[in-house]
């Protein structure tokens, strides 16, 4: 569908025209199928959004919770690198309507218990919040080419966690106490 293709290229700041040019149709068409641009997105990111709180709670079902949060880190922020529609509609509020915005809001709970489970075991540091996820997958989402390093474990460079292998090579961190730490 040309709506997906443009959106996931250029994020939900595309408009109905060069959603209509992409898809080789006068913008009349376009707006005969959806009156306006909130009711495309709509139609279109409902159910990947519901895939991204799948994804959570798949991720709070994993024994070792910072296995799961990291997990959870790694796949939302590949979707949301190679879909920049759907990283505009998870991490801005002001796009989507109740559908949309319901399944986005299902996402905020599982995520809190992801936190709290990992800091509850000492994998995550105290002063880490539910609400600086979408920040991180913001950040690691924005750049260019980052779902690749995000595939290869990007969020084990977060500060203040337990370090994982990257790419087969042992990462050193510092623990939230200032001592160093070997995966």
């Amino acid at each position: 569908m040309a709506a997906a293709e443009v959106f996931a290229e250029r994020g939900l700041d595309a408009t109905l025209d060069e959603i209509a040019h992409h898809a080789g149709l006068g913008v009349g068409t376009v707006y005969r199928r959806f009156p306006g641009k909130e009711e495309l997105i709509e139609a279109l990111f409902e159910q990947a959004v519901q895939e991204v709180a799948l994804l959570a709670e798949q991720a709070e079902a994993m024994e070792d919770s910072w296995e799961g949060l990291a997990w959870f880190l790694e796949r939302a922020t590949e979707m949301q690198s190679r879909d920049l529609g759907l990283r505009d509609v998870i991490l801005y509020s002001g796009h989507g309507r109740e559908r949309v915005a319901m399944a986005r809001e299902s996402i905020v709970p599982v995520v809190t218990r992801l936190v709290e489970r990992a800091q509850h075991d000492g994998h995550l540091r105290k002063d880490f919040v539910a609400t600086d996820v979408p920040v991180i997958e913001l950040m690691l989402s924005s750049g260019g080419g980052v779902h690749e390093l995000v595939g290869a474990g990007a969020v084990a460079a977060l500060p203040g966690h337990r370090p994982r292998r990257v790419g087969g090579a042992a990462l050193r961190l510092e623990d939230p106490a200032g001592r160093p730490s070997h995966a």
